[in-house]
């Protein structure tokens, strides 16, 4: 995760002494959001402003605001200002990469329980 230091630039926080799995469970609270995983779905394409994201991720720029900084704060997307607008981008390719494999994983996951119905539905009598 990352935080924002005194002048505002992002850092890493010291993880040392924690383990990993601590680590990966906050990056994974983080992505524990429908809103949040919306977000990073569209922004795959390209960077957005928050008026441009709003419609898509469909819920109120105060909350899409929110959403966006606890995305910001785990490093998963970061911003810059352009004029008046703030622009989010993911920030790392592999957040890319971690949302095919889900949606892959769901797409086994769901081919797998339809095998079985159509097994099932063949076996009644």
């Amino acid at each position: 995760m990352t935080e924002p230091n005194a002048q505002g630039a992002w850092v890493t926080p010291d993880v040392r002494g924690r383990p990993l799995s601590e680590a990966k469970a906050e990056l994974f609270r983080a992505l524990a959001n429908p809103a949040r995983i919306r977000v990073l779905e569209v922004l795959v394409d390209h960077e957005r402003s928050v008026s441009e994201l709003q419609p898509l991720v469909g819920i109120e720029s105060s909350h899409l605001s929110q959403q966006l900084g606890i995305l910001r704060r785990a490093g998963l997307v970061s911003s810059r200002k352009d004029g008046s607008s703030v622009l989010y981008s993911i920030r790392h390719p592999a957040t890319i990469e971690l949302l095919a494999v889900a949606r892959r994983l769901l797409i086994d996951s769901l081919s797998e329980t339809r095998d079985l119905l159509a097994d099932l539905l063949e076996d009644q009598p």
